[in-house]
């Protein structure tokens, strides 16, 4: 199965291991981009040097600057327009509260969108190097939990209620979005639900308590940065909003575990115990909510 399920692709790598170079002008040896920008995103990284990466979602491309990510999506539907417009009133809100990728440029022209972002500094969390440091690295995502959890939500543009989770699945279960090939083992099937609709009622049917925080709402170990011992970005922010504490640690336990476990990355990697991650944040693991959240994120 994959995480950051919001626009980072179907695996843990990052794509951008993926990548191709582009042929430069063979006048100026500048790099071109294949599409017309607008041109206060275009002034900013014309000719320069960049990698593409493709992403998770239809009709979207990614190219890495140096300094820079712009992001192109083909958008035709006005409620994904919507979307989009709404994660950048988040980020630009977010602008020196928490490490976050800075809005460069945002337009929309002849059904794309266009979106220049700072480039985040450092490594994904998701780095063989903190892989191979369990302790060290469920120290500084616990810290990242708690740099979220610190931030004061008056104000914040996005509420991402139990509610409105709940609708978009059933959305989603009603117009066939849900791929159960890409959920947990266990979730559908002999001992699971029987579908997504059955999974949908039963989660209907057992909210827990609310705890609202800022969430990041896709907190997969690709989705934070880490540089110099410290927390030095988030990125993937289309989920961000007030929300459940719950969401983020459950999301956070199941990609720790995958990780370690194989699971992503196909390698294994001893000395780790989930546990570590309610020692670091001094709290009790509430396993039903964490259950919960898992099980809501199959549906998306």
């Amino acid at each position: 199965m994959s995480e950051c399920k919001n626009s980072c692709g179907a695996s843990e790598t990052p794509k951008e291991s993926i990548v191709h170079r582009v042929s430069p002008k063979k006048s100026t040896g500048e790099y071109e981009l294949p599409y017309d920008l607008p041109e206060n995103i275009k002034k900013l990284i014309d000719g320069k040097p960049y990698k593409t990466d493709d992403v998770g979602l239809s009709g979207s491309k990614i190219f890495m600057f140096d300094d820079y990510v712009l992001k192109i999506e083909m958008v035709r539907d006005k409620a994904i327009r919507g979307q989009n417009d709404e994660t950048v009133r988040v980020m630009r809100w977010l602008e020196g509260k928490l490490p976050v990728p800075k809005v460069l440029g945002y337009e929309c022209d002849g059904g794309r969108q266009y979106l220049l972002m700072s480039r985040v500094a450092g490594k994904m969390s998701c780095d063989t190097y903190y892989l191979e440091r369990p302790r060290e690295l469920v120290r500084l995502l616990a810290s990242a939990l708690k740099m979220l959890w610190s931030i004061d939500v008056q104000g914040c543009p996005c509420n991402r209620t139990i509610e409105m989770e709940l609708e978009e699945a059933k959305f989603r279960v009603e117009n066939n979005l849900v791929d159960i090939s890409d959920s947990e083992p266990e979730t559908f099937g002999k001992d699971g639900f029987a579908d997504p609709a059955a999974l949908l009622h039963w989660l209907q049917e057992h909210k827990p308590d609310y705890e609202p925080v800022l969430s990041h709402g896709d907190f997969c170990l690709p989705n934070v940065f880490i540089e110099d011992d410290r927390i030095s970005g988030f990125i993937d922010l289309g989920a961000t909003g007030i929300g459940d504490k719950w969401r983020d640690i459950a999301l956070c336990y199941r990609s720790l575990k995958h990780n370690f476990d194989g699971t992503y990355g196909g390698k294994v990697y001893p000395d780790f115990n989930p546990d570590m991650l309610f020692e670091e944040l001094g709290i009790e693991p509430d396993l039903e909510k964490i259950r919960f959240y898992i099980l809501l994120d199959e549906l998306f």
